[in-house]
C-alpha cells in the first residue's frame, strides 16, 4: 500500500512538472487533469471517498473541460 501511494505521489509530481513545461496548452491541461485524477485516487486511499468523487468530477472533469473550451477560443500554443 505504501509503495502504491509513493508511486502515485511521484507520478503526480511528474505530471505537475510536465504541465509547467508544455508549450502546447492542451497538453498542459491534460497533464493537470492527470494531477487531479491522481489526487482523487490518493483521497480514496486515505478513505475519503466523498472528497475523491468531488475532486474527480470537479477538479478533473469540469475544470479541464472549461480550460479546453477557453483554449479552443484563443491561442493554443504559448508564446
Amino acid at each position: 500500500m505504501i509503495l502504491i501511494v509513493g508511486l502515485l505521489v511521484i507520478l503526480m509530481l511528474v505530471a505537475a512538472i510536465a504541465a509547467l513545461l508544455f508549450k502546447d496548452l492542451i497538453n498542459a491541461v491534460i497533464a493537470s487533469c492527470m494531477v487531479s485524477l491522481i489526487a482523487a485516487i490518493l483521497f480514496y486511499f486515505l478513505q475519503a471517498p466523498d472528497v475523491a468523487m468531488a475532486e474527480a468530477s470537479i477538479g478533473a472533469a469540469l475544470v479541464s473541460a472549461i480550460f479546453i473550451i477557453a483554449i479552443r477560443r484563443t491561442k493554443r500554443y504559448e508564446e
